[in-house]
């Protein structure tokens, strides 16, 4: 299968990840909460508002939050559920405008962004913005706000209270279907309604291309190795390290296991140069699909990377190696890998 990095947004854009139980799935694709004829917004709770983030603070307010200012995937996810968000800081846009895969079906064009790339957050737009509540995740170290940089943490949280929610918590053992879960709940708490037809799609949606990657890994065990690439390195991803990635592997999913990640970057891959990149055989690459890493285009000039076998059989597949947190956006990536493993031949 050639690597198409929009196949994990087939619901953005209306590509199905392929026939049987996946085609039939599609068909469910969800709107946003922007969109026409949507019904995922319930009504807000009325009266005070409060919720248990995964650090073990609970946020305390007079009224349920309208003013929310959110990391652009966390951002993304709630939107999916029927909330809206008035600032977003991460990756947004692309140069030209368009949104990243990581901001889902957000209306880019409607929000505040304040920082659109990691280390870049404008404190005077932040606060302009009024904001009643920050929500971020965290990998591991709740002190670590994802995407605010460590020097404006402390101004961050003078502005407004912090939610944060785990996306790797200190023992690594919450997967992403756990993690789905705390959004969703996030999300209730703030007035969207889990039991509209949009939502209920989307989970039934979910809920398919979940059995779909069980069924492709049981049928066809393959060998897959989640992976990134830069100008420099090529990293092999630990399936251990990843909230979606261990997910996967409860599924049966059979990932490579580097056996030299990098421990002073949280041993969450190994980094190969490329004269190595060669030394793990695998037959499908699960490639990271986010706007800073290379994409396969880009790769065709490193011979290594065209001599993979998986290359030269076209059994490439976009991973979103931060992964989407809501039903209906979780379910095209999930859909797209089900589909490579259950066309793709061993190789190596």
């Amino acid at each position: 299968m050639a690597f198409d990095a929009d196949k994990v947004r087939i619901a953005r854009r209306g590509l199905l990840a392929g026939g049987g139980a996946l085609g039939l799935t599609g068909a469910l694709a969800a709107c946003g909460a922007g969109e026409d004829g949507d019904d995922a917004s319930g009504d807000a709770p009325e009266g005070p508002w409060s919720f248990a983030d995964d650090a073990g603070e609970t946020v305390e307010l007079d009224a349920v939050p309208t003013k929310i200012v959110a990391f652009t995937g966390m951002a993304a996810a709630l939107y999916d559920f029927g909330i809206e968000v008035a600032g977003v800081f991460g990756p947004t846009t692309n140069e030209d405008g368009s949104p990243t895969s990581q901001a889902g079906d957000l209306p880019v064009d409607d929000l505040t962004v304040i920082g659109n790339a990691y280390g870049e957050f404008d404190i005077e737009a932040y606060a302009g913005i009024g904001p009643e509540v920050l929500m971020t995740h965290y990998y591991v170290d709740p002190a670590a706000l994802w995407y605010v940089p460590e020097e404006s943490a402390d101004q961050v949280k003078e502005l407004a209270p912090v939610v944060l929610l785990s996306a790797d918590d200190a023992e690594r053992t919450n997967t992403l279907d756990d993690i789905i879960v705390r959004h969703s709940e996030l999300a209730a708490s703030l007035g969207a309604d889990l039991e509209s037809e949009t939502n209920a799609a989307n989970k039934e949606r979910y809920d398919a291309a979940v059995e779909a990657l069980k069924t492709a890994a049981a049928d066809n065990p393959v060998t897959v190795l989640a992976c990134s690439a830069a100008a420099e390195i090529f990293y092999a991803s630990s399936a251990d390290a990843n909230n979606d990635l261990r997910f996967f592997q409860e599924l049966g999913v059979q990932f490579i296991a580097p056996d030299a990640l990098d421990e002073a970057t949280g041993s969450y891959y190994e980094n190969l140069s490329w004269e190595n990149a060669d030394k793990y055989a695998a037959d499908v690459l699960f490639l990271d699909s986010r706007v800073q890493a290379l994409q396969p285009d880009a790769l065709t000039e490193f011979p290594t990377w065209n001599a993979l076998p998986a290359v030269e059989a076209g059994q490439v597949v976009g991973w979103e190696a931060e992964p989407m947190y809501s039903y209906g956006l979780a379910a095209a990536s999930i859909e797209a890998l089900a589909e490579a493993i259950a066309s793709a031949k061993k190789v190596a």
